[in-house]
């Protein structure tokens, strides 16, 4: 089934600003609350939320098999369910609604006033019922930084790390979506040179630049997916800000991994966009540096190139981009990510969020923490309204940006904006 919704020549009747992320080629899917209350699965074009489930009660999806109440729900679970060939029916018809040829929404003005809506009218929710959360770790030149950090230059990566897309199981409970303020986080940590630890909040707060993937239900237990198969069951992505404390991150992750340092907040940007809608930006990985067993061999493009920013606010002053990435450095792809996640037999479930890892690049610019930017804190990071950062401080938001251009259209994710607040007191 073709791709309709792709069309770079298509123009909508929406009034839309001339670089928006969210042109009518990209149709993301999210949930928000309307002026009125009510929560909806919706899309968005420009600066334009549209009401999904208020658009199918009025007729707009007639012909395609869809449950009544599919988008009045308050999480897309359902939706992605249905699988590929209901999801591209969709965005092709929604295209075809808001096609600046096409009359019929256009031209009734009180439909118009029950399905649109003004950015300011609506909420953003967390867009999934994130059921299980993975994060990989499939940047190479971060877990060369780290490594060479912590073990030196000869042993960066472990053995393993050229064999298969390492990844650890976090915790759900935590993510959030852009918007919702988080606070610093205690725990355990071992301060330089002591053999015992203390407990108190963390000093080496730091975001990390990820993307994650959202699945549908892929496989019964006991089966593997192969690797051929392996996109049909992803139903798109999301920006990722994997919050970690350093500090107890270091003290706790031997020999069992991140745990208190790793689950205290994870942001995702509120709108998913479909890799449907990111086909246009295949584009090729980095080449394997050691043969991969038969099964994480793949072909074609697995890789999108996707420009990623992280920028750091502080409370009252301007931002400053210290970091510009892409997701296309990613060594292992989403295809062997989800292929190893199954190999062994585990179930992928619908709404499950698998995390990239962090994606740095191969430039000092492009490292994707804090850790890495500041070199452990010993090269701060300069901020344009003055004074610098060897990790994220009280009051600082965190943000993040993505988005995909060719042939003068932009795909974009919008941004996943955080703020970070002094520990939690009652």
């Amino acid at each position: 089934m073709p791709i309709t919704a792709n069309y770079p020549n298509r123009k909508t009747w929406i009034e839309t600003p001339s670089n928006t992320d969210f042109p009518i080629q990209n149709i993301p899917f999210g949930v928000f609350l309307t002026r009125d209350d009510i929560i909806t699965i919706g899309t968005r074009i420009g600066d334009t939320a549209i009401d999904l489930g208020a658009l199918h009660q009025l007729g707009y999806f007639e012909g395609i098999p869809l449950t009544d109440d599919i988008f009045l729900q308050d999480s897309l679970n359902d939706f992605i369910s249905d699988g590929k060939k209901t999801w591209r029916l969709v965005r092709n018809r929604i295209a075809d609604i808001f096609d600046t040829e096409n009359k019929a929404l256009k031209n009734n003005k009180e439909h118009r006033k029950i399905v649109l809506f003004t950015l300011d009218e609506i909420e953003m929710q967390l867009p999934v019922n994130v059921g299980d959360y993975t994060d990989f770790y499939s940047s190479i030149e971060h877990a060369t930084n780290v490594g060479t950090m912590f073990r030196g230059k000869e042993n960066a990566l472990m053995p393993n790390w050229l064999h298969l897309p390492v990844g650890y199981h976090g915790r759900s409970s935590s993510i959030i979506p852009s918007g919702i303020p988080i606070h610093r986080p205690q725990g355990q940590k071992l301060t330089n040179g002591a053999t015992e630890p203390i407990f108190g909040p963390s000093r080496l707060v730091d975001f990390e630049l990820e993307m994650a993937f959202i699945t549908t239900d892929a496989n019964q237990l006991g089966e593997p997916i192969p690797i051929e198969e392996a996109e049909d069951y992803i139903f798109g992505l999301v920006l990722f800000n994997d919050w970690s404390a350093r500090d107890i991150q270091k003290w706790e992750y031997v020999p069992l991994g991140p745990f208190l340092g790793k689950n205290f907040a994870s942001s995702i940007s509120p709108w998913i966009v479909t890799l449907d809608a990111l086909e246009p930006f295949r584009t090729n990985g980095p080449k394997p540096l050691k043969k991969q067993l038969p099964y994480l061999q793949y072909e074609g493009k697995k890789s999108f190139d996707i420009h990623l920013e992280v920028a750091i606010q502080p409370e009252k002053e301007e931002e400053t981009v210290i970091c510009k990435s892409n997701f296309k450095h990613m060594y292992w792809n989403m295809a062997q990510q989800l292929t190893h996640h199954t190999v062994n037999g585990c179930p992928v479930n619908s709404g499950d969020m698998m995390g990239s890892g962090t994606l740095s690049g191969p430039t000092k610019d492009s490292y994707g923490s804090m850790l890495e930017l500041s070199w452990r804190g010993e090269k701060p990071v300069q901020l344009n309204s003055g004074g610098s950062r060897k990790f994220i401080e009280d009051n600082d938001t965190v943000i993040m940006r993505g988005y995909c251009e060719k042939d003068d259209v932009r795909i974009g994710f919008g941004e996943v904006s955080t703020k970070l607040l002094p520990v939690f007191k009652k």
